[in-house]
């Protein structure tokens, strides 16, 4: 089994967005990016969602049928318990004294529609880097397989075991969602940024050249490829036999 050092790994954001279309871009791309989300399509919707879960950061359109969503974000600033969930606010109101407005009502950030979804998930990682820490666990442990992930380091009984920065960064993302399956389009997203010199295949290439890392050390296991879908971490060790050499 993967074991944590960090409990909280898998972050809850609550989307509060009358418009069916935005919402579910909110969702779908948050979603990919490894987020579970909550939608709701007015405040009196989402005030049950604020109890069972509550969410680390919350997506508030600021009109809304009934109750605004700039009026509920001034409500929520007076509540104890959500005092410092983090909130932003998505509005078609651009202007400079409508962000200041937002912002003195007690939003953390401001974001003006049409919006980019890479932006948004940008700013909702900000958000979270500030206000919890970080964005993942500090180290994950798969059979003798240690993890790093503050310290870019891969060991194995105390050993490193060498890997590229690319190549790292695509374990730390799988093993930080385990289960969680990436099309190659997603990765290409998150790992490079989608530069447009970048094709599809370069993710095949990479996942090659982390399997041979891992297969020196007998973990190429854990990257498993989804017919059809991408690939994905499996963090149940298959006890493997290690090698009696040394990594």
């Amino acid at each position: 089994m993967a074991e944590e050092s960090n409990e909280q790994q898998i972050f809850r954001v609550l989307v509060v967005e009358d418009e069916e279309g935005i919402q579910q871009l909110l969702r779908l791309t948050l979603q990919k990016h490894g987020f579970a989300v909550s939608c709701a399509a007015s405040v009196e919707a989402a005030e049950p969602l604020l109890h069972d879960a509550p969410p680390h950061v919350i997506i508030l359109d600021w009109m809304l049928p009934g109750e605004s969503g700039i009026a509920w974000c001034r409500n929520l600033r007076r509540r104890d318990k959500l005092q410092g969930v983090p909130i932003i606010l998505l509005t078609a109101r651009g202007e400079e004294g409508d962000r200041v407005h937002g912002l003195e009502s007690g939003a953390d950030d401001y974001l003006a529609k049409p919006f980019s979804p890479r932006e948004l998930v940008a700013r909702v990682q900000a958000l979270l880097r500030r206000s919890y820490g970080g964005l993942s666990p500090n180290r994950v442990q798969i059979g003798e397989l240690s993890i790093d992930v503050k310290a870019h380091r891969v060991t194995l009984n105390g050993y490193l075991v060498p890997m590229g920065p690319t190549e790292f960064r695509l374990l730390r993302l799988f093993v930080t969602n385990p289960d969680r399956v990436y099309s190659r389009d997603a990765l290409l997203d998150i790992i490079w940024g989608r530069q447009s010199y970048i094709e599809e295949r370069t993710v095949d290439v990479h996942i090659r050249r982390l399997r041979r890392c891992l297969e020196k050390v007998h973990y190429a296991h854990i990257i498993e490829t989804v017919r059809g879908e991408g690939y994905r971490c499996n963090p149940q060790p298959q006890s493997p036999e290690l090698a009696s050499e040394t990594p």
